[in-house]
């Protein structure tokens, strides 16, 4: 990718308070790691991404704020999540328990459902998560 070319959008959660936080949180230093499900990848047809590449984190309001690069891609199930990764999503969770409350609470909401296209999808141990790890290359000042 060539410096002209755009980023490809780092999203994360849905647009609302859930992005607003998890992208001060990317802001602060204190979320380096996040994790998406294989499904959601699967069902929109994307790769995967990739240690070294760059994206543009964007906010609520669609605007691009930072440019993140993924430093680690691990494919691994639910189960083998491990604390670090937990600790390192920067939500406060100080347990992997805690943080897997809390993530299956946002993977079985309706609004999850309905952008895999599963009514009724649910996760357990073995249910495959991407779990990314990044850095802040540069912050981006947005009016």
């Amino acid at each position: 990718m060539s410096e002209d070319e755009p980023l490809k959008p780092y999203l994360l959660a849905f647009p609302g308070p859930v992005r607003d936080r998890l992208v001060a949180a990317v802001l602060s230093g204190e979320k380096v790691s996040t994790t998406g499900l294989l499904a959601e990848y699967e069902a929109e047809d994307e790769d995967l991404p990739e240690a070294g590449e760059r994206w543009g984190l964007i906010d609520s309001a669609g605007r691009e704020v930072a440019v993140l690069e993924v430093t680690e891609v691990r494919v691994l199930p639910l189960a083998g999540v491990d604390l670090r990764h937990a600790l390192d999503e920067g939500e406060g969770h100080l347990t992997v328990a805690a943080w897997r409350s809390a993530h299956e609470r946002f993977w079985h909401s309706q609004e999850m459902r309905e952008a895999l296209g599963a009514p009724d999808f649910t996760v357990d141990d073995t249910t495959m998560l991407v779990a990314e790890r990044f850095r802040v290359v540069r912050r981006l000042d947005v009016a």
